[in-house]
């Protein structure tokens, strides 16, 4: 489909300003301005992150009192429970915490809900399994905060609950003795966007702080936070940034077992970069809560040794294999649904229901499908006598308050602007099909139906060195708010050796005024004839390295092209 490009302004008087307090290459000068980094000090931090740059956790509001909380349940020998979300910040979010304490305490046990059977977050069996098992301490981390029936329960079963949790809070908070959430109104903690393994990270370092540690023990923590970082998709500035950095600087050096077990799977010549955890550590995590049972991945990083890790990776690996044999099967037959009825194609959303799909792996075939038809998107099928959904949207459109306008056909909802969870009974699916397309329809705009590239600044092929591309890789680790740079560059010709390759994607081989680019376009096959043309066009791509004959290449990862 067509894209729309959309170049990122840049103030004038802000990159002289910047290009005075220290000397670089000025095409990254724009880069920094875009990334709020204006002055030298600023950029320090931004390329040189450390230690230090690490905030006080005890900024975080009720910092003290769970601390204080956690102590006098190892002092009193009360039986502790954590109980984190099937995903891979839950996940990594239960395994820091648990291995942490059990290494001083032993009354410690974790509980993983069940995707298929609880759902997301806290349960009414998590609960249950709590009072059963005569906790006295709950500790729930990844979630909490929006369960305040389900916390209000255990206060009535003698269970005092400390919640860490990185979504945002509902009106009415649960009874918990301590609530960690940045998002808190009146929480003063400066970074706001930590996920749910960054704030766990926080009350290992407060603990280690309170009990005097000077091993630095919270720190052999790090390579599982930067991979929940990374799987979490939060901004990658400030803390976050700090701690991905210092994760992935222990996961190239010295990773935990669990960790090292799962790097055996993939190819990586060089440092893992926080991409590999993205693409190719998470969906591994992940596939044991889709296909199996989440607790096998806490059991992997909390694994003592390297050979009981490597059982338990082997377990994972084929879990993700069967993940992706069933997305791509899902995923093409939810293509041929919707290719089967012209309706479909002139709507502005999309919804598709087959009872026989796999619950575990709708929400990626939801996000797959925004891919192919750029609408807001709902997958749905059927587990007992209850149709459940996954959804996801495009850039800008409000998802939940779209859902929320067909709630009267829905047992329960819940999510966020960009992504949504809900059930209904069968009977209701075509009425609810109906209802969301006409509040999609009401709701969005033409120009939120486009796919939109943000380019940072352009580029002349004369300025593309491997000098400057490594100043772009001090850039790394990429995530929101500090994307890998765009570039365009115009009045580019094909130099007649461009090439389609693999059926559907094009090899470049490219010049501008004398100098020459090779490249590579995937699923770019329909705009061969622009590059062909003989006429001059136009690029937008990401400057990436290539390994040929164990050396290095520039190369341009293109991404659109316009003549």
């Amino acid at each position: 489909m067509e894209k729309k490009w959309q170049l990122i302004s840049a103030e004038e008087q802000k990159i002289n300003e910047l290009s005075q307090s220290f000397k670089i290459n000025k095409n990254l000068y724009p880069l920094l301005i875009q990334r709020s980094i204006d002055s030298f000090e600023k950029a320090k931090v931004f390329f040189r992150p450390e230690l230090a740059h690490l905030h006080n956790p005890f900024l975080m509001k009720d910092m003290d009192k769970a601390v204080v909380r956690i102590l006098k349940a190892i002092d009193n020998n009360e039986k502790i429970m954590i109980l984190g979300d099937y995903d891979v910040d839950g996940t990594t979010s239960v395994a820091v915490l648990y291995k942490f304490i059990k290494e001083i305490y032993e009354n410690i046990l974790y509980y993983i809900p069940n995707r298929f059977k609880e759902g997301y977050g806290v349960s009414k069996a998590g609960i249950d399994f709590a009072i059963e098992a005569k906790i006295n301490l709950l500790i729930t981390v990844d979630c909490g905060i929006k369960s305040e029936p389900l916390i209000q329960y255990a206060f009535e079963h003698s269970i005092e609950t400390i919640i860490c949790d990185h979504h945002l809070p509902p009106d009415i908070l649960p009874p918990a003795i301590a609530i960690l959430n940045p998002k808190q109104i009146d929480c003063l903690y400066p970074c706001k966007d930590l996920c749910g393994c960054g704030i766990v990270f926080k009350l290992i370092t407060a603990l280690s702080i309170q009990l005097k540690y000077t091993d630095n023990r919270h720190l052999d923590y790090l390579d599982l936070v930067s991979v929940a970082i990374a799987a979490d998709i939060v901004p990658m500035i400030d803390e976050n940034r700090t701690l991905a950095v210092l994760g992935l600087e222990k996961i190239n050096s010295n990773p935990q077992n669990g960790l090292k077990s799962l790097l055996q799977f993939f190819k990586h010549d060089n440092d893992i970069k926080i991409r590999d955890l993205v693409f190719l550590v998470s969906p591994r995590i992940n596939a044991a809560g889709r296909m199996d049972d989440a607790k096998k991945a806490v059991e992997l990083f909390i694994a003592d040794s390297l050979e009981e890790a490597n059982v338990l990776a082997q377990i994972l690996n084929t879990n993700n294999e069967e993940r992706r044999s069933l997305d791509k099967d899902i995923f093409e037959e939810a293509k041929a649904l919707i290719e089967s009825n012209p309706n479909n194609l002139q709507s502005k959303s999309t919804v598709v229901y087959q009872p026989h799909w796999n619950k575990g792996v709708i929400g990626i075939v939801a996000s797959r499908l925004i891919e192919c038809y750029y609408k807001p998107t709902i997958v749905l099928t059927k587990s007992g006598e209850i149709v459940s959904g996954s959804a996801r949207t495009v850039e800008g459109f409000n998802l939940y308050n779209a859902i929320q306008a067909c709630e009267k056909y829905l047992i329960g909802y819940g999510g966020h602007f960009a992504a949504a969870g809900l059930t209904m009974l069968e009977v209701n699916i075509n009425p609810f099909i109906e209802a969301f397309e006409n509040a999609v329809q009401n709701q969005i705009t033409e120009d939120q139906l486009i796919p939109t590239i943000l380019i940072n600044t352009e580029l002349n092929f004369i300025d593309i060195t491997k000098s400057f591309y490594q100043l772009i890789q001090k850039m790394e680790p990429f995530g929101p708010q500090n994307m890998h740079p765009l570039f365009i560059s115009k009045n580019v010709r094909d130099t007649g050796y461009s090439e389609i390759v693999k059926d559907n994607h094009i090899k470049f081989s490219l010049e501008q005024n004398g100098h020459k680019q090779n490249g590579i376009g995937f699923n770019m096959s329909n705009k061969f004839d622009i590059a062909k043309s003989g006429k001059p066009f136009q690029i937008v791509y990401k400057i990436m390295y290539e390994m040929y004959n164990q050396k290095n290449y520039l190369k341009l990862n293109i991404i659109d092209l316009k003549e």
